[in-house]
């Protein structure tokens, strides 16, 4: 499973926001995160209408996060500008139907997501950032067969 780059992205530039009391430019945002500019204009466009920033034109403008960071959960970003988090060719896996031997596959689908959930329903933005991971996540990082990537 791959993190796009807009989600990385998108929760990165909002950790800067969450950091900060002041109005941020999307450019001063870019530089702080060493992002491309033009992508995160996009982003940050997908997450004002999803209601995570809200935005103000002029000299002091600048974006600013609509709610608490400890209100922002992780998965709730990843919808904004992702969407589901586990779909299937684009389709929630609860709605998958296979026949003969993928009977079962639809339960593995639905597992996935449900641990995807398990970490990303409980993390907030504030946590990331003072770096208090709650037991969801710190229960998975604690494992060090957690930090091996496999390749076949």
């Amino acid at each position: 499973m791959q993190i796009p780059a807009k989600a990385d992205y998108a929760i990165r530039a909002l950790l800067t926001l969450a950091a900060s009391e002041d109005s941020i430019s999307a450019e001063h945002l870019a530089e702080e995160q060493g992002l491309p500019a033009k992508f995160l204009g996009a982003i940050l466009s997908d997450l004002r209408r999803g209601g995570m920033v809200t935005s103000q034109r002029g000299p002091e403008g600048g974006f600013k996060l609509a709610r608490d960071p400890d209100q922002i959960m992780i998965a709730d970003i990843l919808r904004v500008v992702s969407g589901p988090m586990a779909g299937v060719r684009g389709m929630r896996p609860e709605t998958l139907e296979y026949g003969g031997e993928a009977t079962h596959l639809r339960d593995v689908w639905v597992a996935v997501r449900a641990s995807l959930r398990e970490v990303l329903e409980h993390v907030t933005l504030g946590q990331v950032l003072r770096g208090e991971l709650p037991v969801a996540v710190t229960r998975f990082t604690d494992d060090p067969d957690a930090w091996i990537t496999r390749v076949i």
